[in-house]
């Protein structure tokens, strides 16, 4: 353990070193740890491939009976092991920093569109204050009140003589009293009012009618 302990450390401090000798952005510091990554899994495969080429040949010399042979075949399918052991525990140790690379890249890229957009808002919060946005609405409430007395003024109706209605109410109720004094002072009418004059001649119809009762009481006479 201390002997994997002590390679990882020298791992980091390589790309540590590495980072401080030439510094990169964090994009390019993904790419090559990536790239490490990468060569850690091709000596994975290289080692695993090693750890089964020996086991093969402990095997063969264990059928053959030499025992020492196979014994020492364990022996390095076991430092094959270790090293695979390291491996992976490097490749542990990369990927982890990619992970918080890529965590802390996302970060700084959050905090910059946070920083962005409290910029602007600070910025448009200059341009529209709070009196300003009051003085706008007072504005505003003029132009309404002023709408509103032109839409009252123009549906009002137009009279000329609106303005004259007391003057000639005053006259009507003189012209009403002149009236009523005349009736008062107006002689009473008398009790029997003359007839018409009846005429001297008698009406066409009713001359006719006399004249036949007439013939007929003449042809009564005669037939006795």
């Amino acid at each position: 353990m201390n002997f994997f302990g002590k390679k990882k450390k020298e791992v980091n401090t390589t790309v540590s070193s590495t980072s401080a000798s030439r510094p990169t952005d964090a994009q390019n510091t993904i790419v090559k740890l990536r790239e490490s990554i990468a060569n850690q899994d091709k000596r994975e495969d290289h080692i695993e491939k090693k750890i089964n080429g020996v086991v093969a040949e402990a095997k063969r010399k264990m059928a053959r009976g030499d025992k020492k042979g196979a014994l020492f075949a364990m022996k390095r399918k076991k430092l094959y092991e270790q090293e695979l052991s390291k491996i992976q525990n490097v490749r542990f140790t990369l990927e982890t920093q990619v992970i918080n690379l890529e965590s802390a890249q996302q970060n700084a890229q959050t905090f910059s569109a946070l920083k962005q957009g409290n910029t602007a808002m600070a910025g448009i919060r200059k341009e529209v204050g709070i009196e300003q946005v009051d003085d706008v609405m007072d504005e505003i409430k003029e132009e309404m009140e002023m709408a509103q007395e032109i839409n009252d003024a123009i549906a009002q109706p137009v009279d000329p003589l609106m303005a004259d209605e007391d003057e000639l109410l005053e006259e009507l109720n003189m012209l009403e009293t002149a009236d009523l004094e005349a009736e008062l002072l107006a002689p009473p009418p008398t009790a029997v009012s003359a007839l018409p004059a009846v005429p001297d001649s008698k009406l066409p119809a009713l001359a006719k009618k006399e004249e036949d009762d007439l013939k007929a009481l003449e042809a009564e006479l005669a037939g006795l």
